[in-house]
């Protein structure tokens, strides 16, 4: 019997895990509830590696948190601060005499779109998640960027020195200064709920629905969230100058979307001349994975860092 890949995705709220085969394909699926402890945490992964462990050659991981690609460790951990300074590569490996790999999330969305999705082909291009921050991963000449400390493509904490920061000393700064802020997906949604009166607040069906009629009491504030997502692609783009970016997150799956974000993008363009001169407009389209996105870029990255010279085509 052949054996193939198990990948996990490492979520705030659930692990999602999936057995996939060399060319991509998704042979099974589970999700189960992230559990909130480190003991409890691992104890949740070495199940799921239990029943998959004699049809597997190899474990791979995507994970919230900067993450040393090289070490497997991860820092930070964002909604699961308890994986700060975990090497669950080095865990993992010792327990199961498996070659495991970690990447981030974000740049596992990146590697996902690279292989098989809508940057195959692409030299320089990158993928932008929207969801509660911004997530992201940066390709330039074919390759994923992860930079001398393992955080680039961290789009969130681009500064948008523009925003008015909350602190009473001008001199510091706020998180309110940050796109993550300022382009998270999740606070433009509760923001048009309460707008829309909704009771539930994470109710992005309606807000949706709303926002494709144009309905006054939302529309301003999408395109404004739009001309936020326009302003930091322009900026990437005056650094790297990439040919496509494509947008994740649950939100991207609304056409209305790229649309948007393409139209405040010519805006900022045709509004000063010398911008329009220089900078060349990249293509700004929708990720082709959703859901699967980074189950399948974490495999792509085992693949880079265990079986370089038998990459799946």
């Amino acid at each position: 019997m052949s054996k193939h890949y198990l990948s996990i995705d490492i979520g705030g709220t659930h692990l999602k895990s999936a057995l996939i085969d060399r060319s991509g394909h998704i042979l099974a699926k589970t999700r189960t509830k992230t559990q909130k402890s480190l003991p409890d945490f691992l104890a949740a992964i070495e199940g799921i590696i239990s029943e998959r462990q004699q049809e597997i050659r190899g474990i791979a991981f995507s994970t919230p948190g900067k993450v040393d690609t090289q070490k497997g460790t991860i820092s930070f951990g964002g909604a699961l601060p308890f994986l700060d300074g975990v090497s669950l590569k080095e865990i993992l490996t010792a327990k199961f005499a498996l070659p495991v790999s970690v990447i981030n999330d974000g740049k596992a969305a990146a590697l996902a779109e690279l292989w098989l999705g809508n940057l195959q082909g692409i030299d320089n291009g990158a993928a932008i998640t929207l969801g509660t921050g911004i997530g992201g991963g940066i390709i330039l000449d074919g390759r994923l960027v992860e930079g001398t400390h393992f955080q680039a493509g961290e789009l969130s904490f681009m500064l948008n020195a523009a925003r008015n920061s909350e602190n009473v000393n001008e001199q510091r700064l706020s998180v309110q200064q940050l796109y993550g802020f300022s382009g998270s997906a999740v606070a433009m949604i509760r923001q048009a709920a309460k707008q829309l009166g909704l009771d539930d607040l994470a109710d992005g069906e309606a807000v949706f629905e709303a926002i494709n009629r144009k309905d006054p009491q939302v529309w301003p504030l999408f395109v404004e969230y739009c001309r936020e997502i326009a302003c930091m692609i322009l900026n990437v783009q005056s650094v790297v100058d990439l040919s496509c970016y494509v947008i994740g997150g649950g939100i991207s799956a609304q056409e209305i979307v790229c649309e948007e974000i393409n139209h405040q993008y010519d805006g900022l363009l045709n509004s000063l001349p010398l911008l329009q001169q220089t900078l060349t407009k990249p293509m700004i389209k929708a990720c082709h994975f959703q859901n699967d996105a980074n189950i399948l870029g974490a495999l792509y990255q085992f693949f880079l860092s265990h079986e370089n010279n038998q990459l799946a085509k």
